[in-house]
């Protein structure tokens, strides 16, 4: 597990290095938000078909249901806030 969040950040952190040395096209720019957008998607079909496969999850997701849905929502709720509150002074704008 180690070796893949070293894996992880030395991604994340070479991408932010190209962000902000490399010159990229104004055609890429553009459409970085769509790319995005459909690299989240294929995560989260990647997951729905990992989550599908496991008999065991299947089986228990009726008993599990509401304590997931109760996490699910506090976990995304706060993740929006924590971005929001952040993103202006990680883009050096102060709140916005």
């Amino acid at each position: 597990m180690g070796l893949r969040l070293l894996m992880y950040l030395a991604v994340i952190l070479l991408g932010a290095i190209i962000g902000a040395k490399a010159k990229l096209g104004d055609n890429l720019k553009k459409r970085l938000g769509s790319i995005q957008t459909a690299c989240l998607l294929l995560l989260l079909l990647v997951m729905g078909i990992m989550i599908g496969m496991d008999k065991d999850v299947i089986s228990s997701f009726f008993s599990i249901g509401y304590s997931a849905i109760v996490i699910s929502i506090f976990t995304v709720g706060f993740s929006i806030l924590g971005v929001k509150l952040v993103s202006g002074y990680v883009t050096g704008g102060g709140r916005r």
